[in-house]
């Protein structure tokens, strides 16, 4: 057995299913009738490609027919695959050395060699840094660059500052790796595969195997895998079937993809066209040293072929930018592409949903595969959970990363817990997790009952951190209810529950220290919260074995200083691990990425996502490499991934039925269709029809076949309920909008605060009030103690630094004036302070009026003042005069008729102290102002002494009409003078107000 004289390569066109069509010229030309296929060998780009082609066999062969040997060689992790099939092949070959050591290793000398800004480099932009010097180091192997030949390169004067850095800092990494390597007995994976591929080669060719062998589908350029190639096809059983090679393309065309030897010596070649679906192609052919015109069709054809024409049609889309002007005078058979059509969708979720619908509709047919190829993730899940509508399991076969998986988010959620000290919202994300104390659903209820006491805990701003902070909060909030006579049963099952959960947290204060005591710290708390779910499953043994390798590797990996790198460090960790799904899908449904779709096949394909920068996705800088030095040193231009998209969509659209789908909009604002695209509509023009049935079968699915609107809600409680206290500040919501009224204070709904919330005006205006009860209570509302007794208040808050940097200089700014405002009308007026922050209340109409008094002050002739302290803007006259902002008159009212304790007089002054910056006047720009609701121009007026009638004019009205009358409570009757939404939801309010509502 010996040598071929012509090589044998051949093509199988784009309109042919390449892995049936393999299938079906193999059985032809290799099938034995007692051993089959299995004498053979079938060289293959990844195992994706050998499971399609598997199922290809299957689908055309004879039950019990033995299949010949699938070995990937494509993929630049090939393991032991290769050295395994061809017997001694690499016994002589070093190991390689494992990928995460590699990112760690590279990572340690990236951030020992690199400061920015005279600082060091965290450990999650180190292992950023690492890939990408790794992606370069390899490309430099594949190519079989030496890096040393970097310091050869005459150009380096030439570049940018910040390359010439960034080349030295690529040559001196490149320098200390390499004698990482030498110093643990270990090659790079690129440098393995070239050495085992070249053995295969040289072996070959010296003594071919006894069966055939077949490179079926492989069309990475790298020399190496061009060399074994090319003794592939120069033995005399051997083949090289290549998918999609346009041998019909014009030789000026294909002369015009590249790559261009230079014109005269010494000059740089014209740029090669690498964005081009064939380049990469023509490159592996000009390697392996074999022209265009030798490369033979295939003659067989597959199960599922589109028409001939199409192949012409893909071909003159895609064809070179100066070709393109052919466009104009293509026949209509030319540019024929009948079975693919265009989906364009408003939306993402439109997309999605018509996506599913095709699928669906496709699966009525008996024995029709459909197939959804797309390099946008989100867009395949949410396909896919659209089909479970249906009871159609769809599995996407590119994987979701670790990083998303239950147990990749419970350790992602205890780095964050750990980084920020627990803080409220990344402790209740942690302690809410679906694998924590899930070992039953009776423990699971007692847990989660448990974390929402906490929940309603730590709402409102932040306070004093840490675990202890979390403690001191519970303690606080014990005794604060114990003052207001509240039970306090809930709040002291918390303090117990959270004694015994505090010391299993505790171990991730430690994280921040090294890796290994991160590691550590991880795997304790885990475990204390989630016993070993988290390390079962598939995911939890990915989980394992990551965390293993970690610790293996820790000695190699960056300093890890502080706990905030940790969630940003174990991220990047989990998000290069993918979790494929176990095969139990529907068996004619499958979801690909782009790289696992590559030689699959199906009737109908759609094409999902094709939009700039999806598909294809934009190329990344090389933080290392200037453009410049990568052509100098042949290495692939960034720009060849959109010529591979171009490819895997030419391929792709092979099949007899195509949608090529985008959405006009997605999540990130306006989508730009995708430039293959664009081509395809500018080539075929009309011949390309739009798929409209979709999106109207997409858009009514979910659209009710009746809309009856809603109506405005009118409640009508009983006399009963009605009867509930009235407190002063709830008569503005009651005029104004009663339903909000009745869902407050008749059906006890209350608007939570958000948790960790930013300190807001309604924060300020509290702070504020505390200070001052305080100052009453403790200091005798002696003035010269007022801002101390703030500044003490305001440090135990422990609120968040950003606001009390912002906030605590003008708050103290306001606190100095209201002490001093206080002295001057003492010394000036003889006005003293007769209550602060007490609560009063009467019997009025039928119901309790109450309310809780800010500051009342007796004048030097006995009447009394009423102070209300404001945070912002007060309200205006006009407002007062049309019977809201009634606060003042109310509380003037309560007072009169001794409602305060202690406290008995005449209102006949009411004011608003603000806080604000003062509009006018002498204190104009300044911090505080007092500001009166009464008086004012015009004969509507209102004196001082007719302020507390005015008011119970309006609360008498509003008492009659809801709470002792049977008025319904109507929603936003008075909308002007209702701001607040807090109950816009519960009144459907965007289902009815400015519909015709009356």
């Amino acid at each position: 057995m010996g040598s071929r004289a012509k090589p044998a390569v051949y093509t199988i066109p784009a309109h042919r299913g390449f892995a049936d069509a393999l299938a079906a010229g193999m059985l032809d030309r290799f099938a034995e009738a007692e051993r089959g296929l299995s004498g053979g060998m079938v060289l293959v780009p990844n195992n994706r490609a050998a499971r399609a082609i598997t199922d290809a066999f299957v689908r055309r062969a004879a039950p019990g027919l033995l299949l010949p040997r699938m070995v990937p060689v494509g993929d630049l992790d090939i393991g032991e695959s290769l050295g395994l099939a061809l017997d001694p092949v690499g016994a002589d070959v070093p190991p390689a050395v494992d990928p995460l050591t590699r990112k760690l290793a590279v990572a340690r000398i990236v951030q020992r060699r690199m400061r920015i800004d005279d600082e060091r480099v965290s450990a999650p932009e180190a292992l950023r840094l690492a890939d990408q010097f790794a992606r370069a180091l390899d490309q430099l192997v594949i190519e079989r660059k030496e890096p040393a030949a970097l310091d050869a390169l005459p150009l380096a004067e030439e570049l940018a500052d910040h390359y010439r850095r960034s080349l030295k800092l690529f040559a001196d990494v490149a320098g200390d790796w390499q004698r990482h390597l030498s110093s643990i007995g270990r090659i790079d994976v690129a440098d393995r595969r070239n050495r085992l591929l070249d053995g295969v080669a040289a072996r070959w060719r010296e003594s071919p195997p006894p069966g055939f062998v077949v490179a079926a589908g492989v069309t990475t350029a790298a020399p190496a895998v061009a060399g074994l190639l090319r003794a592939v096809a120069e033995l005399e059983r051997g083949q090289v079937v290549l998918p999609d090679l346009d041998i019909a393309m014009p030789d000026e065309e294909w002369a015009e993809i590249g790559p261009h030897a230079p014109r005269e010596e010494g000059l740089t070649p014209e740029p090669s066209l690498e964005t081009h679906p064939q380049f990469h192609l023509k490159l592996l052919l000009d390697r392996m040293g074999i022209a265009r015109d030798e490369v033979m069709r295939w003659v067989r054809s597959g199960e599922s072929d589109a028409s001939p024409r199409r192949a012409h049609a893909i071909s003159n889309a895609f064809a070179p930018p100066e070709a393109t002007g052919k466009w104009r005078d293509l026949p209509s058979e030319r540019r024929s592409l009948a079975g693919v059509r265009v989906l364009e969708a408003p939306d993402s979720a439109a997309e999605a949903q018509a996506i599913a619908i095709l699928i669906r509709e496709a699966l009525e047919e008996p024995g029709k595969r459909a197939a959804l190829a797309t390099p946008d993730r989100e867009l395949a899940r949410r396909v896919a959970v659209h089909l479970k509508r249906w009871g159609i399991e769809a599995d996407d076969s590119a994987g979701r990363p670790l990083s998303e998986q239950p147990v990749g988010t419970l350790m992602l959620a205890l780095a964050e817990a750990a980084a920020q000290d627990f803080a409220p919202v990344a402790l209740l994300t942690l302690l809410k997790h679906p694998l924590v104390r899930n070992a039953d659903e009776a423990q699971r209820l007692a847990w989660l009952d448990r974390v929402r006491t906490l929940d309603l805990l730590l709402r409102g701003p932040r306070s004093a951190g840490g675990l202890g902070g979390i403690a001191e909060r519970i303690d606080r909030r014990i005794a604060d209810d114990e003052e207001r006579r509240l039970d306090t049963g809930k709040w002291k099952q918390l303090k117990g529950w959270w004694s015994e959960l505090a010391p299993q947290l505790a171990p991730l204060r430690q994280a921040g220290r090294s890796v290994n005591a991160a590691l550590e710290a991880l795997r304790i708390v885990s475990e204390a919260l989630a016993g070993d779910r988290v390390w079962r499953g598939r995911e939890g043994r990915m989980l394992a074995e990551l965390s293993t390798d970690l610790e293996a590797g820790a000695a190699f990996g960056p300093d890890l200083a502080e706990a905030e790198e940790l969630p940003a460090w174990i991220e990047t960790l989990l998000a290069d691990i993918a979790v494929r799904p176990a095969y139990g899908g529907h068996p004619r449904v499958a979801i690909y990425g782009l790289l696992e779709a590559r030689l699959q096949q199906a009737d109908l394909v759609i094409c999902g996502g094709l939009n700039e920068g999806t598909w294809p996705t934009l190329p990344q800088p090389d933080p290392w490499l200037a453009p410049r030095i990568r052509r100098e040193l042949g290495l692939p231009a960034l720009e060849r991934s959109i010529g591979l998209a171009a490819h895997d969509l030419a391929g792709l659209m092979g099949a007899p039925e195509v949608v090529l789908s985008r959405a006009r909009r997605d999540r990130g604002g306006p989508g730009v269709a995708s430039r293959f695209l664009l081509r395809l509509q500018a080539m075929a023009g009309s011949n390309l029809r739009s798929d409209e049935r979709a999106l109207a079968l997409a858009a009514a699915i979910d659209a009710p076949e009746t809309v009856i609107p809603a109506e405005r809600p009118e409640p009508r409680p009983s006399a009963d309920q009605r009867r509930v206290a009235l407190n002063i500040t709830d008569l503005d919501r009651l005029k104004a909008d009663p339903f909000a009224f009745y869902a407050g204070r008749i059906l006890g709904l209350r608007r939570l605060d958000p948790v960790d919330a930013d300190p807001t005006p309604a924060w300020r205006g509290t702070a504020v009030h505390d200070i001052l009860e305080l100052w009453a209570k403790e200091d005798g509302c002696d003035p010269a103690k007022l801002h101390e007794r703030a500044v003490a208040l305001l440090g135990s808050q422990g609120a968040h630094p950003l606001m009390r940097a912002l906030w605590e200089p003008r708050l103290l700014q306001a606190i100095d004036w209201i002490a001093e405002e206080t002295v001057r009308l003492r010394d000036q007026e003889g006005r003293v302070i007769a209550a602060i922050e007490k609560q009063g209340r009467i019997d009025y109409e039928g119901v309790t009026l109450k309310g809780r008094v800010d500051r009342i002050d007796r004048c030097a002739d006995g009447s009394l003042v009423i102070v209300d302290y404001k945070t912002g803007k007060p309200p205006g006259k006009s407002q007062v005069r049309a019977g809201y902002a009634l606060q003042l008159g109310l509380t003037g009212l309560i007072v009169e008729r001794g409602g305060v304790e202690g406290l008995s007089g005449h209102a006949g002054g009411f004011e608003y102290w603000s806080l604000g910056k003062a509009p006018n006047g002498a204190r104009k720009g300044e911090l505080g102002y007092i500001d009166t609701p009464i008086g004012g121009r015009g004969d509507d007026a209102i004196a001082a002494d007719d302020f507390v009638a005015h008011a119970a004019h309006h609360v008498h009205e509003a008492i009659q009409t809801w709470l002792t009358g049977d008025a319904p409570f109507t929603a936003m009757l008075h909308p002007e003078y209702s701001p607040y939404g807090d109950y816009d939801h519960l009144m459907r309010l965007d289902e009815w107000y400015g519909k015709g509502a009356s």
